[in-house]
C-alpha cells in the first residue's frame, strides 16, 4: 500500500508544479527609455521637451517624437531662431543627435551660439566648517579652503547628470561651453556645400530640398533611428533632433517669397510630405522656422500649416507701435497658437487661452497669458 500511495502524492505533487509554473501574469509592453523624454499622459505618446518649458505646457507636454512644428519666424528672425537655439541646446544637454540644416549662416555658427544651461539641479556639497586648531597655520588653512573648492567644483560630467529630467533652463547672455557641445554628436547640412545640378523647371521638388532630404533620410538609415531597428539593437537608443532654418525663403532656391504666384508652389509641401512619412517610423522630432510673412498666397501657407504637426506664430512688437506702448512694456511680442495635433486621441488639446504674449529675459524665454490684448480688442 505504501507504493502506490508514494504514487499519488508524486502525481498531485507533478500537477500542483505544473499549474503554478504555466501561470503568466499579463503585463504590459515596456516602453522605450531615453534621457531627456517621458510619455504623454494623456496619450502614452513618447515626449521629448522643446527646451522652452512653458513652451512644452501650451503644446501638451512637450514635442511627440515622430512630429514636426513649424515656428512662423517674426520679422527680423530674433525670438524664433531663440527658440530654435534653446530646441538644440535641450539635445546636447540631453545626449541627442542633432542634425541642422542652414541656407544663409553656417549650421555650425548656430551651434557655437547655442545659450548655457544652468544646471542648478546638480547638488554641491557644501564643506562643514571645522573648528580651527591653534597649531594650524594659516598657509594650511588656505590649502585646506582650495582643495575643498577644487574638489566640489562639477565637472563637465557630473554637470550632465542632469539630463535624465526633462527640460532644462539656459542663460541667454552666455554661450555652451565648448567641452559640453562637443559632447553631443551632430550633422550639419549647409546649402552652399551641396551644389544643385540644373533641375527640369517644371519639376515639382526642388533641388535643396531633395537633397536635404536625402541627406536626412542616410542619417536616419546609417544612425539606427528607424523605429524597428532601435527595437531590436541591443544598444540604448538615442532621439534625433532635426532643425531646419528660414525654409521657404529664396536663400533655398524658393520663390514662395519673392512672387504671388510662385513657380515652385508646391516644393516646400511636397518636401513637407516626404519629411512627415520619413519621421513617422523614426525615433526623430523636427523644427522648422518659416518667414510666412513674406508669403502671400494664404491659402499655400494654410496647407503648410497643415502639412505640420505643431504650428506657432511669433508677432514681435519690434518696429511696431506696441513697442512704446506702455500696456505692452513687459513683453517683447505675442505668440499665437496655430495647431495642435491630436494623437492617439479622438480630439487636440489645446491651450485655455489664445492671448499669449513673450518675453525674453536674461535667464529665461517665458510665455504668458496676456489679458490686455483680448481687453483692447473688445473695447476697440
Amino acid at each position: 500500500m505504501a507504493a502506490p500511495m508514494e504514487r499519488v502524492i508524486k502525481q498531485q505533487t507533478e500537477r500542483s508544479t505544473f499549474k503554478t509554473t504555466s501561470f503568466q501574469k499579463k503585463t504590459r509592453s515596456k516602453l522605450l527609455s531615453i534621457p531627456g523624454t517621458r510619455p504623454s499622459v494623456q496619450n502614452g505618446q513618447l515626449l521629448v521637451s522643446s527646451g522652452v518649458t512653458s513652451l512644452d505646457f501650451l503644446l501638451g507636454g512637450g514635442l511627440a517624437v515622430g512630429t514636426v512644428l513649424l515656428i512662423e519666424e517674426d520679422r527680423y528672425d530674433s525670438y524664433s531662431r531663440v527658440i530654435l537655439k534653446y530646441f538644440l541646446a535641450e539635445g546636447v544637454v540631453c545626449r541627442h543627435r542633432l542634425f541642422v540644416a542652414a541656407a544663409q549662416e553656417n549650421p555650425d555658427d548656430i551651434l557655437q551660439e547655442l545659450p548655457a544651461p544652468i544646471l542648478d539641479d546638480v547638488a554641491i556639497p557644501k564643506p562643514v566648517e571645522q573648528p580651527r586648531l591653534p597649531c594650524e597655520s594659516q598657509e594650511s588653512l588656505d590649502s585646506m579652503k582650495i582643495a575643498w573648492r577644487y574638489q566640489n567644483l562639477p565637472k563637465v560630467q557630473t554637470a550632465l547628470v542632469s539630463s535624465s529630467r526633462f527640460g532644462h533652463y539656459y542663460d541667454v547672455s552666455k554661450t555652451m561651453e565648448p567641452e559640453i557641445r562637443q559632447a553631443a554628436k551632430s550633422h550639419c547640412f549647409y546649402l552652399p556645400d551641396h551644389p544643385q545640378k540644373t533641375s527640369n523647371t517644371h519639376s515639382q521638388f526642388l533641388g535643396p530640398y531633395s537633397a536635404l532630404l536625402k541627406s536626412l533620410q542616410e542619417v536616419i538609415r546609417q544612425e539606427g533611428f528607424e523605429v524597428a531597428a532601435s527595437m531590436s539593437n541591443s544598444q540604448n537608443p538615442n532621439v534625433l533632433r532635426i532643425g531646419l532654418h528660414s525654409l521657404g525663403s529664396a536663400l533655398w532656391g524658393d520663390d514662395l517669397c519673392c512672387s504671388d504666384s510662385p513657380e515652385h508652389r508646391h516644393s516646400l509641401v511636397t518636401f513637407l510630405y516626404g519629411l512627415r512619412a520619413l519621421l513617422r517610423s523614426s525615433l526623430a522630432v523636427a523644427v522648422i522656422t518659416l518667414p510666412s510673412h513674406l508669403i502671400q498666397d494664404r491659402a499655400l501657407m494654410g496647407n503648410i500649416t497643415r502639412l505640420s504637426d505643431y504650428s506657432i506664430a511669433l508677432e514681435s512688437f519690434k518696429g511696431s507701435e506696441r513697442e512704446t506702448n506702455p500696456l505692452y512694456r513687459d513683453y517683447h511680442g505675442l505668440l499665437h497658437v496655430r495647431q495642435v495635433p491630436h494623437l492617439n486621441c479622438l480630439a487636440s488639446q489645446l491651450p485655455d487661452h489664445k492671448d499669449l504674449a513673450f518675453k525674453l529675459k536674461r535667464k529665461q524665454f517665458s510665455i504668458e497669458f496676456h489679458p490686455v490684448k483680448s481687453h483692447v480688442e473688445s473695447t476697440g
